[in-house]
């Protein structure tokens, strides 16, 4: 298979539903680790790698010498070799150790820093090699690195395997049943694993984002949407300036670790240069005495406080607003990046929206807010 026998160091599989790959993964695994190296098998939660585990822990049955550690997840084979099962959401107990090879398995659902901050190094000592596999997720890192390995082709390699390549005729049929039930969004993400562009939840990004910045005109409205961040963290405080006249995103700024009196006085400078629009805050945490200390100022400031509801209310404005086409935003690559890799999630019936783990979404919230109040929809603000 050429998938396994290509020289490239790591390798990014794209996989559509039912395609094998845990098969595949695990035959792998076994395989390397029978030849005497060390594999990790990586799962993308606790909870996932239980049929991983279950995978590997059968070989004990078929072979006799072959030692299972239940409590570390790892059997080591008659050759020395070994294959441990680890999550993806538990990446402290990965660090400091080196292997021949880790499979990423279910690879899109990790946070980027997952693969670049501990996995990666993982591979230097003995150098290694990795296995990406999943199906596509939006545009997210796992989207980069597999576009890496189009460009690369020898250190780094990408293939696509779609679920029809199983060749189990159920699964073939399943596929053909899929092509006829699904949307063809979903078809192609899930079941030919293809990188969509409108994979992720917000769909037009791409058709929308063709303005430069845009300074004040005269004549024309604006409004500010400002999400709040803390004076240290990774967050960004950001402030998305929409030009109300032609439903624009004219500007964006971002601050990362400033103090609350600058990015005040950045606010405000940003406000006066608009010709003092209206602004729509976030209220939550900091934010109100934030707001209290604007208005104090003379600064039109209306807080907005975030709940489930509230969320769901902006958020699906800015889907509608960019699905038919209504505003234009900026082509800014962290912008772009922020609304392809967006999820919506039900959690207990209710919908949740929010960036990947290890991802932001400070600039989406901050465009909904200055989108909303650009349209004055008459959202219930509550604070």
């Amino acid at each position: 298979m050429a998938i396994v026998t290509h020289p490239a160091m790591i390798k990014t599989v794209c996989m559509g539903r039912r395609w094998g790959k845990t098969f595949t993964a695990g035959v792998l695994s076994a395989e390397t680790a029978n030849a005497g190296a060390r594999v990790a098998w990586v799962a993308a939660t606790y909870r996932n790698s239980r049929p991983l585990w279950r995978f590997v822990e059968a070989l004990s049955v078929q072979d006799n010498r072959i030692r299972v550690r239940a409590s570390e997840h790892e059997i080591i084979m008659p050759s020395g070799g070994s294959v441990a099962i680890y999550s993806a959401d538990n990446p402290v107990s990965l660090r400091g150790e080196a292997f021949d090879l880790v499979i990423c398995d279910e690879a899109p659902q990790y946070t980027p820093e997952v693969w670049s901050d501990v996995l990666m190094p993982t591979l230097a000592d003995r150098d290694g090699r990795a296995y990406l596999i999943g199906t596509p997720k939006g545009r997210n890192w796992f989207y980069h690195e597999y576009m890496r390995g189009l460009t690369d082709g020898k250190l780094q390699a990408s293939f696509n395997a779609p679920s029809a390549a199983n060749p189990m005729p159920q699964i073939q049929r399943a596929a053909e049943l899929a092509r006829e039930r699904v949307s063809a969004r979903t078809y192609r993400q899930e079941w030919l694993a293809e990188f969509v562009t409108d994979g992720a939840f917000f769909v037009g990004v791409d058709a929308a984002a063709t303005l430069a910045p845009q300074p004040y005109k005269n004549g024309h409205s604006y409004s500010i949407g400002v999400d709040w961040a803390r004076s240290t963290g990774g967050d960004w405080t950001v402030f998305a300036v929409m030009d109300a006249t032609t439903q624009g995103l004219a500007a964006i700024e971002r601050l990362n670790g400033q103090a609350y009196d600058v990015q005040l006085s950045r606010l405000t400078a940003l406000w006066q240069s608009y010709g003092c629009p209206p602004i729509l805050a976030e209220a939550n945490s900091m934010g109100g005495p934030l707001i209290e200390g604007l208005q104090r100022g003379g600064l039109s400031v209306t807080g907005f406080t975030t709940t489930a509801a509230s969320k769901h209310e902006i958020i699906t404005a800015l889907e509608l607003a960019l699905e038919r086409g209504e505003i234009k935003i900026i082509n800014d690559p962290a912008l772009i990046m922020e609304l392809n890799a967006y999820e919506k999630r039900d959690r207990s019936g209710l919908p949740a929206y929010s960036a990947p783990p290890g991802m932001h979404d400070d600039t989406v919230i901050a465009l909904a807010l200055a989108l909303q109040m650009a349209r004055g929809s008459g959202i219930r603000i509550g604070w």
